[in-house]
C-alpha cells in the first residue's frame, strides 16, 4: 500500500519534467523548469478497512537537465504512518532518467522501513518495434516485453500538446516502472482550462505565483489486476500543473485513503540548455 503510493507519486513527479520538442509539432515559449520542490504530504481521509489512523510526512524532488542530454529526477518520500498495529516510518528514494527523445527510460527505488532496506527495484525501459521492452535488474533479473506505451516525460508532454489543441478527456498508456516495473497501466485525463490563481499552497509558488497552471486528474487502471474493466480506478492523482513542469496542490486518491501534498518550498535551478 504505502509502496503503491510512494511510486505513484515518483511516477508523476517524473513525468511532468521534460523539454518540448520530443514531439514534432509540439511547441513551448519556454523550456520545462530545473527546480526543487518541497510539499508537506498530509492525511485527507482513510477508511476503517485501510487500517490507518494517521499519516504524514514530506517529499522533496529535484529535476535536472536538457533535451539533448536527457532528464534526471531525484526524489524522496518520507512518511510516518499511525495504525492499530503499530507506528512507522516509510522513506522511499527514487531516481529516474529519460532521453531527450522519450525512447529510453531507467529507473531505481529504494524503499526503508524504519531506517532498513526493505526493497530495491532497478532496470530500464527502450520502445522497440511497437513494444516497451523491460530489463530489470533487481530485485531479480528478468525482462518483459508489454505493449506500447508512453514514458513518463512524453506522458506528460503528450497532455500538453493535447490540451494545447483543446481536447480534454482522453485515455492513453503509460510505463513508469511503478510496483514491480512489469506492466503497463491504461490512463484517463482530464485536463482543465488555463486559470491564475495563488488559492491554498500558490502562495509558495515563488515566482510562478501569477503565471498560469491547469488542473489535471490522471486515473491509472491496471488491465492485469482482478479489478480489471471494473469502473474504479486503481488509484487517481490530481494536481496544478504549470507550463514550466512545476506541480502544486496535489491530491492522491488510493480507494481506502487519501493524501494531499502541498507546496511548501520551491527552488528555481540554473537551467540547461544544450550546447
Amino acid at each position: 500500500m504505502t509502496r503503491t503510493s510512494a511510486k505513484l507519486i515518483a511516477a508523476v513527479f517524473a513525468s511532468v519534467t521534460a523539454a518540448a520538442g520530443m514531439f514534432p509539432g509540439t511547441a513551448s515559449a519556454q523550456p520545462l523548469a530545473a527546480h526543487r520542490a518541497v510539499y508537506d504530504v498530509a492525511l485527507k481521509d482513510a477508511s476503517d478497512r485501510s487500517g490507518i489512523t494517521g499519516m504524514d510526512g514530506r517529499i522533496v524532488y529535484e529535476f535536472q537537465g536538457s533535451v539533448c542530454d536527457g532528464y534526471t529526477t531525484n526524489f524522496r518520500f518520507v512518511t510516518r504512518i499511525l495504525s492499530a498495529g503499530g507506528d512507522r516510518v516509510t522513506d522511499q528514494q527514487t531516481s529516474t532518467y529519460e532521453d531527450g527523445t522519450g525512447e529510453n527510460f531507467r529507473f531505481i527505488t529504494k524503499s526503508f522501513v524504519d531506517e532498513r532496506l526493505d526493497r530495491e527495484l532497478s532496470g530500464s525501459a527502450v520502445h522497440k518495434d511497437d513494444s516497451t521492452i523491460v530489463t530489470l535488474k533487481k530485485p531479480q533479473e528478468s525482462e518483459f516485453v508489454l505493449g506500447p506505451a508512453l514514458f513518463p516525460t512524453a506522458h506528460i508532454l503528450d497532455l500538453l500538446h493535447r490540451a494545447d489543441e483543446g481536447e480534454t478527456v482522453y485515455e492513453t498508456k503509460v510505463f513508469d516502472g511503478s510496483e514491480d516495473g512489469d506492466r503497463v497501466m491504461t490512463t484517463t485525463v482530464i485536463v482543465g482550462q488555463k486559470k491564475t490563481g495563488t488559492d491554498g499552497d500558490g502562495k509558495n509558488a515563488g515566482p510562478l505565483k501569477a503565471d498560469p497552471f491547469r488542473n489535471v486528474s490522471i486515473s491509472y487502471f491496471d488491465e492485469q489486476s482482478e479489478n480489471a474493466g471494473e469502473a474504479l480506478p486503481n488509484y487517481q492523482i490530481s494536481f496544478k500543473l504549470y507550463e514550466n513542469g512545476v506541480t502544486r496542490d496535489l491530491v492522491m486518491d488510493y480507494g481506502d485513503f487519501v493524501l494531499t501534498g502541498a507546496l511548501s518550498h520551491l527552488d528555481m535551478l540554473p537551467q540547461e540548455s544544450c550546447k
